[in-house]
């Protein structure tokens, strides 16, 4: 019915889009909005100004509509004669007649400077990129709340999905043993040549075949021997991380440990892996959040990057019944996985958009706090003036794994927020095995990252 309702409002108002960043997620979103009743992009963001001219190709859109503006007055008037704008003057674009900015550079620095920008020029924001999130999130929300604006998440995104799910699964009264998701890419086993493969890499899994079903097995025991039987593929991720630290700050679920489990796990074991030890799984308490490796045949279907909770099941009757009708629950009866099998990045995000701007609702939960940090850990010795460089296509950091930990000052001894330190210094030689802390960074000359957590570390006390 909501979004009945949303498709009703569509109709009787355009709503106008700036997109910055004309990236893997910019090309869907762009696409896939030329198509979305009551939506138009009418600016693009993009540092080199010819992928913002090839994003509205992609989308469809002829030559002739499209303009390359240095100017403000050059981009109203392509606008009012009815063209499409692409700059690479991000300021100059949050001063046109745009209703709500969509952030998706991943340039921790840039976004945030973008999202501070579209609030005090009254726009709304739709923030795609993570990175500024993990760091100031809860500030720009409380400041677009404070100004009447919305700051959200975007369907199509784990974070956005997995509160939304989190949400119904509390509304209904369903107690929540775990919430998460699925790594992006799926380790997906061939039984005839005995490889394990997960996009571009692969391990040997000669070992799997003894190792897929649990049996009369410790689930423990299990799933350490397929994490040490494929140690040739990554099991733990930044971007995993990162996502689920969002999550945490809008839902005040936790970490069960600070790199996560991340199990490897295929699809209907996970109600009887991310339960308590009481309940035979391995998480120390309830109300957790963490990631799945997903495991799977080539043959079977992907989880896709999908999001998931799991519950207790109080009322036996009725998830036996569900059991009969194809839901994932436990062995022992105890516990259901009630999931979500795909995330649609921009494809879907138009959703979050149009509800922002229309009914002025965002996709996530209304009480964000900076409850938790991703931070650094180095995995290897670092040398004093290593500048972090955060890069590739999830911007992560040589050198330096992440840790989701309780919320803290960025000053001294606390640690600094994993995209806090990017693109900075370290001031002095460091070991394997140390958590990087604020006093170990050379602080910038000038950031607005810098100076937002600042300010969200006040608004907030952390100390």
């Amino acid at each position: 019915m909501y979004l009945e309702t949303l498709q009703c409002s569509a109709k009787d108002r355009t709503v106008r889009v700036l997109l910055m960043g004309a990236g893997e997620y910019g090309l869907s979103f762009l696409a896939q909005s030329c198509r979305t009743p009551g939506l138009v992009v009418s600016a693009v963001y993009a540092r080199r100004e010819e992928r913002g001219v090839a994003a509205f190709r992609h989308a469809g859109l002829p030559e002739d509509a499209i303009r390359i503006c240095d100017g403000l007055a050059a981009a109203q008037a392509a606008l009012a004669a009815g063209k499409v704008v692409v700059s690479n003057d991000a300021l100059m674009l949050m001063q046109l007649p745009i209703d709500i900015v969509v952030e998706s550079t991943g340039a921790p620095e840039a976004a945030a400077v973008h999202a501070d920008a579209a609030l005090r020029n009254g726009k709304h924001v739709a923030m795609v990129s993570k990175e500024p999130d993990s760091v100031v999130g809860p500030l720009f929300h409380r400041r677009a709340k404070a100004a009447g604006l919305v700051y959200t998440p975007v369907d199509g995104d784990q974070p956005s999905l997995l509160m939304q799910l989190v949400v119904w699964a509390r509304v209904l009264g369903l107690e929540i043993l775990c919430a998460g998701k699925t790594s992006e890419y799926d380790f997906v086993y061939d039984s005839a040549t005995k490889r394990v493969t997960s996009l571009d890499r692969v391990a040997d899994g000669a070992a799997v075949d003894a190792l897929w079903e649990f049996g009369a097995r410790d689930v423990r025991s299990v799933l350490q021997a397929r994490a040490e039987a494929l140690t040739a593929i990554p099991q733990h991720t930044v971007p995993d991380l990162v996502e689920m630290g969002l999550v945490a700050n809008a839902t005040g679920l936790a970490p069960d440990a600070p790199a996560f489990h991340a199990p490897i796990a295929r699809t209907p074991e996970i109600a009887d892996v991310l339960v308590p030890t009481e309940m035979g799984g391995i998480l120390h308490g309830t109300g957790r959040v963490d990631v799945v490796n997903s495991l799977r045949r080539p043959d079977e279907a992907s989880f896709a990057g999908g999001v998931f909770v799991v519950v207790r099941c109080e009322d036996r009757k009725s998830w036996e019944v569900l059991r009969a009708k194809g839901h994932v629950v436990s062995r022992s009866g105890d516990a259901a996985m009630i999931y979500r099998p795909s995330h649609l990045l921009g494809v879907e995000s138009a959703t979050t958009v149009l509800s922002a701007v229309l009914h002025g609702r965002s996709s996530g939960p209304d009480d964000i706090r900076p409850r938790f940090d991703v931070i650094g850990k180095t995995n290897k010795p670092l040398k004093a003036g290593t500048v972090f460089d955060a890069t590739g296509h999830h911007h992560q950091i040589d050198g330096i794994d992440g840790l989701l930990v309780p919320a803290r000052a960025a000053i001294g001894a606390n640690p600094i927020p994993f995209y806090l330190m990017a693109g900075n210094r370290l001031l002095r030689d460091i070991p394997a095995g140390t958590v990087i802390a604020a006093e170990m960074v050379e602080p910038p000359k000038e950031s607005l990252l810098w100076r937002l957590r600042r300010e969200m570390e006040k608004t907030f006390g952390l100390s």
